[in-house]
């Protein structure tokens, strides 16, 4: 019995949205690089994977303007970068549960879909800026160093975690 939510029934992920993370590395060929983005309030962290899809690297943090504005900005990077597929990460309550920044995470995944029509997943990015953050401070990274490179940081956090989930897969 298919569980009931708010719009009605759901049969599986959204168009353009893949179930997992394996799932969204087989749709993209691959000489098609992976894309992560961390999505913030003020800014989007953004990280990509190398052509081989083994290595995270942070790539830049965009400044959140107008929708309009921060789509054409991100459809530039992946279009000058060869990207197939994108990462988002979803920021789940640490009871599990999804709140107001899941559904903002989910419908500029939508949007990004319409935009580009590259396909997409999602990976849980609890403890994520929390992790970089350490990191930094252990680093003795500065308060204005932090909060210039923390969330594409994440970013390549998020994607490493997903990238390592493929290497796994692979063995």
């Amino acid at each position: 019995m298919a569980r009931r939510r708010r719009g009605g029934a759901r049969h599986g992920p959204p168009p353009g949205e893949l179930p997992s993370i394996p799932a969204l590395a087989e749709a993209v060929p691959p000489t098609q690089r992976l894309l992560a983005l961390d999505l913030g309030s003020k800014t989007i962290g953004i990280a990509i994977a190398d052509a081989g899809r083994r290595i995270a690297t942070p790539l830049e943090t965009l400044q959140r303007g107008k929708a309009s504005a921060d789509l054409a900005a991100l459809q530039a990077i992946a279009e000058g970068r060869e990207v197939g597929g994108l990462i988002f990460g979803l920021p789940i309550n640490m009871d599990g549960s999804e709140g107001p920044r899941c559904q903002s995470a989910r419908a500029m995944a939508r949007n990004l879909h319409a935009a580009m029509g590259l396909p997409y997943a999602f990976w849980d990015e609890r403890m994520s800026t929390m992790a970089v953050t350490r990191t930094l401070l252990e680093a003795d990274a500065s308060r204005a160093r932090r909060a210039e490179v923390v969330d594409k940081l994440a970013a390549a956090y998020i994607l490493q975690g997903a990238l390592d989930l493929l290497g796994a897969a692979r063995l």
